[in-house]
């Protein structure tokens, strides 16, 4: 049944509707650069920047929009949350209000949501630390990212725009 599953996985991925948001962190950077940052706070930041992006080119950008977090710990949650809450305050690169809300969910929970993120967060991850390696899920994941020509360029564009890597690897410059 497992086999089945990982043979079928590509399949479901490629064929589902879906727009895909991602921010990389490479922790090992951030820890030489400014041990005081907190990885996941810069990019659950920046995934509501790309996020609101997405909402005002749909139009939908002052509708209540919920974002399902994992659980992580009472601690590490509610650190997460008040980062959250300076986020949607105007702590961010447009300096407005942000119509989020944030809802915790146990890692029990068969949430589709958080198993499609981790589904695509090893084949994202995989190509940013070895590009060089042959990497058919990530091919696939091309085309789900939200991009700067919206659907008439999919698989394209998408660089520093549904897939962001902080902080910039040092051969490439930010957008």
């Amino acid at each position: 049944m497992v086999q089945t599953f990982r043979k079928q996985r590509p399949e479901i991925i490629e064929f589902s509707n879906f727009i895909l948001i991602s921010t990389t962190i490479d922790k090992r950077e951030i820890k030489r650069l400014n041990p005081e940052e907190n990885a996941y706070h810069i990019a659950l930041g920046m995934c509501m920047e790309s996020l609101y992006e997405l909402l005002f080119e749909k139009q939908q950008h002052e509708k209540k929009t919920h974002i399902v977090v994992e659980c992580r710990g009472n601690k590490e949650d509610k650190e997460l949350e008040l980062e959250f809450r300076r986020v949607c305050d105007g702590n961010n690169k447009f300096k407005r209000k942000l119509p989020f809300e944030i809802i915790f969910s146990d890692k029990k929970v068969m949430s589709s949501g958080l198993q499609l993120a981790d589904l695509v967060a090893r084949p994202i991850g995989l190509n940013l630390l070895k590009p060089e390696q042959p990497n058919r899920a990530f091919n696939i994941l091309k085309k789900k990212f939200f991009c700067s020509g919206g659907r008439n360029c999919l698989g394209e564009g998408y660089e520093d725009f549904g897939m962001k890597i902080y902080p910039y690897p040092k051969s490439e410059k930010p957008r």
